[in-house]
């Protein structure tokens, strides 16, 4: 009788929400978690999130149990830690989180990012013609995204690459979701619900109002998002 797997492992470069913990003060990192949260909160549902420990690990204030609880009941996922204290990564393993390593991490960022600049001649654009109406999902996973129409209030639209909008962005736009930081988006008419590029995002409240309604280009500097005239 033949043998027909039923699993297979393979190692793969997965992109994930990183929550960076800054602050030991449990009362503070719980206002501004709900308060970001409450802002998008169709972005943060059910996705999974990293925590991570580094500035942190060397307070005698424990904050890994509370937090994972907080993040659990604002709808995220929890699914691992990195660069904890062995305490803390203990609590992380008795609340079933895994344990991610900081050299190891670093390094998948790194291929991430070497994968991307490697392929940015190899890709090919998606293009839309129809608007992406509320409720709606379009995805380029290995190029450009040009959507010739409008974006609607909560649409959402990702990219590998770059992200052309010729109507008016009123919904969400992730560039560079994989990790990619030389991507951008462009736009004519910018109203956006939320952009990100590689993970760095602002929602409207937190937009320049002097770009609303007008032509805007949206990058990374220096791990910072930056949000222009076009």
């Amino acid at each position: 009788m033949s043998y027909i797997p039923a699993i297979e492992f393979k190692g793969s470069l997965l992109t994930l929400m990183i929550l960076h913990v800054l602050e030991d003060d449990g009362e503070i990192i719980a206002e501004q978690l709900i308060e970001k949260v409450s802002k998008v909160p169709d972005f943060f549902q059910q996705a999974p999130v990293v925590i991570d420990l580094k500035a942190v690990q060397n307070t005698e204030n424990d904050i890994v149990a509370d937090l994972i609880k907080l993040l659990r009941e604002q709808g995220l996922v929890p699914v691992a830690v990195r660069s904890g204290n062995p305490q803390q990564n203990d609590i992380a393993i008795i609340n079933n989180l895994g344990i991610l390593k900081e050299t190891q991490s670093a390094r998948l960022q790194q291929e991430t990012v070497n994968e991307t600049n490697e392929e940015i001649a190899n890709s090919t654009a998606k293009i839309i013609k129809q608007p992406v109406r509320s409720g709606q999902q379009i995805v380029a996973p290995d190029g450009d995204l040009v959507i010739l129409s409008t974006v609607s209030h909560g649409a959402e639209i990702l990219a590998h690459q770059n992200i052309h909008v010729y109507g008016i962005l009123r919904g969400r736009a992730l560039a560079g979701f994989n990790g990619n930081v030389n991507a951008r988006i462009f736009c004519q008419n910018f109203n956006a619900e939320l952009v990100s590029i590689a993970g760095q995002y602002q929602v409207n409240e937190d937009l320049p109002d002097n770009l609303q309604g007008k032509p805007a280009q949206i990058y990374l500097e220096n791990n910072v998002l930056k949000i222009e005239p076009l």
